[in-house]
């Protein structure tokens, strides 16, 4: 599933078994884990490696981050910023009269140019894109940093606070009502 990017142990934060991508590779604090292990060398083809890989320090901050993700949980916060944020963005581009769909899975979110929802790849092809290149750079102008392609995802986190969420709301309602 999605790992701890939307709740603790992975899925949404309404319910692990809400959000399940198939086939996904799970992953731990100390590497690849369960029927994925196979594949990686040298029992499998596939080679794993990063800076911190089986580094003692990194992986005892691993767990570190773990334990404290499980008993100081942060997804309700970050799920009730991530609807704010989603419902402003789609009210900002609602009120400019321009096509759009929000799309949120607990932290993650996307504005497309277009409407919705889109669920395929063939769909999102269809978003304008230079709609939201001057989107992106309307937003830079106005001191938030946004995914830079239409095809990204934003992810709200538990360092963002209510007032970075109106702040961003403030500069899509300006950004959006000029494009």
């Amino acid at each position: 599933d999605l790992g701890l990017v939307l709740a603790h142990g992975g899925g949404a934060a309404e319910g692990p078994a809400q959000v399940h991508v198939a086939g996904a590779l799970g992953v731990a604090g100390q590497g690849v884990v369960g029927a994925g292990a196979g594949h990686v060398l040298p029992a499998g083809e596939v080679f794993q490696a990063g800076t911190l890989s089986g580094n003692p320090i990194a992986t005892a901050a691993g767990i570190a981050t773990l334990k404290s993700l499980r008993d100081e949980s942060p997804y309700e916060k970050i799920d009730q910023l991530a609807l704010r944020l989603g419902d402003g963005l789609a009210a900002a581009a609602e009120s400019a009269g321009v096509e759009h769909c929000v799309q949120r899975v607990g932290s993650m979110l996307t504005l497309f140019f277009r409407s919705g929802p889109v669920k395929s790849w063939d769909q999102a092809a269809e978003c304008d894109t230079e709609r939201f290149s001057r989107y992106f750079w309307g937003m830079i102008e106005n001191g938030v940093y946004m995914p830079c392609s239409q095809y990204e995802a934003l992810f709200v986190s538990a360092a963002h606070t209510q007032q970075d969420i109106d702040h961003t709301i403030q500069a899509a309602q300006q950004v959006i009502a000029g494009l």
